[in-house]
């Protein structure tokens, strides 16, 4: 597998994916807007504090780290491994860095003020700013997340691809607000969802749901679960 071929594909389609599931979900949300947790114009008025244009410039800015991290990772690695297990593992791995991590984010008062707090001026998540943060926080957090999932893990390039496609996916859809929608997989399917990452981001949810972007296990074992019940009014949601 050249360099032409699986790790460009890994490098550059979940990037492309992103942007492409943003304005799918988008679109869902001015069609049939009964979907979304809140109204764009309560969405608008509750993301006062960052401009889109800012978030786009921010999550441009994230995924050139993550190209630049993918393609040293394909560069010192050789590898062909394509189990499923791989997967699964790359899975658990993300998880568990990416909780850990993100809750330290939180508990660390200067790395709250100083970074963490970028990515929770999105008081009301939507699908494109779901990688707007601070550069540090996309280091250490979320690129670092990929890297140690793709070692550990063993997958092979072409793995990856499907890998770091699926994890874009769905992180965009537990940022986009769109919720019940018919038959949707990961609401089916996944526990940690939109509603369940919502609730993160509001002030009285901030203190829970840290698990992103697969499972809540790490959130059920340490006793910072909550699932909100009746979205998307959240003011008795933590008691």
């Amino acid at each position: 597998m050249g360099i032409a071929s699986d790790e460009i594909l890994g490098t550059f389609i979940p990037i492309i994916l992103y942007w492409l599931y943003a304005a799918v979900v988008i679109s869902i949300e001015k069609l049939v807007p009964k979907y979304k947790l809140r109204s764009s114009e309560e969405q608008d008025k509750r993301n006062h504090l960052v401009s889109k244009g800012t978030v786009i410039k921010g999550v441009v800015l994230q995924q050139a780290l993550q190209a630049c991290t993918a393609t040293l990772l394909y560069i010192l690695t050789n590898r062909d491994n394509d189990a499923a297990a791989s997967f699964l593992i790359a899975m658990v791995v993300m998880d568990t860095w990416q909780y850990f991590m993100h809750r330290y984010m939180h508990e660390n008062k200067f790395l709250y003020k100083h970074v963490h707090s970028q990515h929770h001026r999105l008081v009301a998540p939507y699908a494109y700013g779901a990688l707007y943060n601070h550069p540090l926080e996309g280091l250490l957090v979320d690129t670092m997340a990929g890297a140690v999932s793709f070692l550990v893990s063993g997958m092979s390039p072409r793995t990856s691809i499907f890998f770091f496609s699926f994890a874009t996916i769905k992180a965009v859809d537990d940022h986009s607000g769109l919720f019940n929608f018919p038959w949707h997989p990961f609401h089916v399917l996944f526990e940690n969802n939109s509603l369940y990452h919502d609730l993160h981001h509001q002030p009285c949810g901030i203190k829970y749901n840290y698990s992103q972007p697969f499972f809540v296990f790490w959130d059920k074992i340490l006793g910072t679960y909550h699932m909100p019940m009746i979205p998307p009014s959240y003011e008795d949601a933590t008691k």
